[in-house]
């Protein structure tokens, strides 16, 4: 029995060295790559003579053989999240007959066997609630848009709403889970991981994949960011997102420590990446290849960070385009401007998380001052990616996990707020290869169901990848003995909003 066992423990070596040394190739690569200033380190790894003279840069740091698949059309992508659900109705939708028959019952012939949350679907009566503002037309394409969006209105000409958005996430977090990563239980990869994992970094000095958060001025939204909402699910951990904080430190530990030089940092990194080295060429575990590649990208983030949010060259009539707050850290607006900032310079996929649209009890009062907050800095970035020519090749993506209900919520005869609603709601987008000036899809005339053109989510994953580069069908990861993908077996690329 203790020679079986013997045996048996020397095969596992023998298993974890071959693999080991399989995948040590890759893991080299990527150090070498990223140490290229450093002639003693790629010499010690083997230099050019062990990874060839033709190595590819972008594989070695991310990126997959064959990808992108067919001729992007966006080069990167910022996504507006705005948490918590913004009211299609009140905002993209605009639907007179809920204002015809306000107070009056929603017909049992619309709301048919519509999912609905716990806190409404138990109500006697859906007494139709009309938008709390008043629509207007704007820009030539004529758009219909609420008044309370003057700044999203400036770029009606330039932004495709989609009225047809439609989830079966009934609760936040399963919602926000959803889009993000394909299923509404956490654990799988999220999309701004997949496009890391599938296309690589074109930035030296920055992440693939950053995301910011903020929230309503007055905080009047519960909902949490879940770091699993920018994670790498089973993929390397490499490709999660790097979360910038609204306070203090942007990225903490990126500065040396006290009595510590940047000279001392340098060749302590290079000692501890020939050893990390050499451990991933005898285990292959990719966490070392991340730990290899994340330390260098701090190093580098040491100079890129203070210079991304020095806004010393931002003209004042750039900044007063985002509005009041786009120097007040940890804002919607000003992170709407380093979004920016980090776009130009090369930074893949961009995720900012916006909390405060959550309005059960506080819709006539709170929906204006989330618009406040983020109709503007929303504007402000197409417009600011537009003059510097990148909006053609960015994708901007605006939109929450569900709309909000048709009938108010509260006592039927002074409703004072909308429950989830994920049967049809509205997103915009711009740029990208997005039709302009355009909106697509419909709903009927309560604003419940849709009635042409629907767009799951899963559709309009399918259609941000497919912008991107990227057949949604064929960017999968082996895991737990099947192939998963962003869409998981479900999607559509969505032609109508493409230009």
């Amino acid at each position: 029995m203790n020679h079986d066992l013997t045996s048996e423990n020397l095969l596992r070596v023998t298993r974890r060295k071959l693999f080991g040394s399989t995948a040590s190739g890759l893991g080299i690569a990527a150090l070498a790559t990223l140490l290229e200033k450093d002639h003693s380190i790629a010499d010690m790894l083997g230099g050019k003579s062990a990874l060839g003279a033709d190595a590819d840069t972008k594989k070695a740091i991310g990126g997959l053989s064959g990808l992108p698949h067919h001729a992007p059309k966006a080069k990167r992508v910022v996504m507006l999240w705005q948490g918590g659900g913004p009211s299609h109705v009140d905002l993209f939708d605009h639907k007179p007959m809920l204002k015809e028959m306000a107070g009056q019952n929603i017909p049992d012939s619309i709301r048919g066997t519509t999912r609905l949350s716990t806190m409404s679907s138990g109500y006697g009566k859906f007494n139709c609630l009309p938008a709390i503002k008043p629509f207007k037309q704007y820009g030539q394409s004529g758009m219909s848009l609420s008044e309370m969006l003057p700044g999203i209105g400036s770029i009606a000409d330039d932004i495709c709403v989609v009225r047809s958005m439609n989830t079966e996430a009934v609760n936040h977090a399963p919602g926000v889970t959803f889009f993000m990563t394909g299923a509404q239980v956490p654990g799988r990869p999220s999309m701004g991981a997949w496009l890391s994992y599938g296309l690589g970094n074109e930035s030296e000095d920055l992440p693939t994949f950053v995301v910011m958060t903020s929230s309503d001025k007055q905080k009047t939204c519960g909902q949490l960011f879940f770091d699993y909402y920018w994670g790498s699910g089973f993929l390397p951990s490499r490709y999660q997102g790097v979360r910038f904080r609204s306070t203090g430190d942007l990225v903490p530990y990126l500065a040396n420590p006290p009595g510590i030089s940047g000279e001392s940092r340098r060749a302590m990194l290079d000692q501890l990446a020939v050893m990390n080295a050499e451990h991933l060429a005898n285990y292959g575990d990719p966490e070392t290849d991340t730990r290899i590649s994340q330390y260098e990208m701090a190093f580098r983030m040491q100079t890129s960070v203070p210079d991304l949010v020095d806004f010393s060259d931002e003209p004042q009539s750039v900044l007063d385009r985002y509005g009041p707050d786009v120097l007040v850290k940890g804002t919607f607006a000003n992170n709407c401007l380093v979004a920016r900032r980090l776009l130009e310079r090369g930074v893949r996929f961009v995720q900012l998380m916006h909390a405060g649209w959550d309005q059960h009890n506080n819709l006539f009062t709170q929906l204006d001052f989330q618009c406040k907050d983020t109709d503007a800095p929303s504007a402000a970035l197409v417009h600011d990616l537009k003059e510097r020519g990148l909006l053609d090749d960015t994708l901007v993506a605006w939109g929450g996990e569900f709309g909000r209900t048709p009938f108010g919520q509260g006592k039927p005869e002074s409703p004072n707020g909308r429950d989830h609603f994920g049967k049809a709601y509205s997103w915009w987008l711009a740029g990208g290869g997005v039709k302009p000036g355009t909106s697509f899809g419909a709903t009927d005339e309560f604003g419940w169901n849709i009635t042409e053109n629907p767009v799951h989510v899963h559709d309009m994953q399918a259609t941000m990848l497919h912008l991107c580069g990227i057949d949604h069908t064929r960017l999968t990861f082996r895991y737990q003995g099947r192939q998963y993908r962003l869409t998981d077996v479900h999607g559509e690329v969505v032609n109508g909003i493409l230009a």
